[in-house]
């Protein structure tokens, strides 16, 4: 069976990716917890065989003799195994705008990865925003609406039912909660769709019951 290596499901974004594209793949797989930035983080990170390969990151898959790290990475191993139709639109210009998008979230929006940490935590309480988090945030909202309105047909989802795009994005949604940040109709309900999802909401009442708390992410910020 699949072991998939999370770190704290109320911090790690990059671990729910993970962990949704697992369920998405529909394989079993069990779940083994590093909780992250501990008082022994920094011995824990260089000796533990789970997350030696990825130097200390999470999360990481480990497949039989196949070991994968980086949400991305993982989405498309999966994505392989079981066949991409579960996770990327079968119409073809769909399925590349899908990609693009996933790709951007992947690698982009650093802005507001850095003013808005992910916490489930938090209570919707409202942050100040400078211009490059807007940024960002409208950028986010652009992309919804220009797949919604091409592609939406046939479910609740970015391209109609649940894929790579939403798993890409939902982390994103729940920051977006989480920090109390005004939506326009449309993408408040693709957020409480995502928000509702029972997987998602399994992976919150989850991370509500962990004991660990990060310091640095739990800081009020101004």
């Amino acid at each position: 069976m699949m072991k998939l290596v999370i770190g704290n499901r109320r911090y790690s974004s990059w671990s729910l990716r993970a962990w949704l594209a697992c369920r998405q793949s529909g394989l079993p797989f069990d779940v083994e917890q590093v909780p992250l930035f501990g008082p022994d983080w920094e011995v824990e990170r260089r000796t533990l065989r789970s997350i030696a390969p990825s130097a200390g990151k999470v999360p990481v898959l480990w497949d039989g003799q196949s070991v994968v790290w980086d949400s991305l990475a993982i989405l498309d191993y999966l994505a392989d195994r079981v066949g991409g139709a579960r996770f990327w639109p079968r119409n073809a210009a769909a399925a590349g705008l899908a990609r693009s998008i996933v790709a951007e979230m992947h690698g982009g929006f650093g802005a507001l990865r850095g003013a808005l940490p992910f916490n489930l935590g938090r209570e919707g309480v409202a942050v100040a925003m400078d211009a490059a988090v807007i940024d960002d945030i409208n950028r986010v909202l652009t992309l919804w609406a220009g797949v919604r309105a091409r592609f939406g047909e046939g479910g609740p989802f970015l391209f109609g039912s649940f894929g790579a795009a939403d798993i890409a994005f939902a982390p994103v949604a729940l920051r977006l909660i989480s920090y109390g940040v005004a939506l326009p109709g449309f993408a408040a309900g693709y957020v409480a769709t995502l928000n509702e999802h029972p997987w998602i909401a399994g992976w919150r009442k989850d991370a509500a019951a962990e004991p660990w708390r990060i310091a640095m992410y739990e800081s009020p910020i101004a």
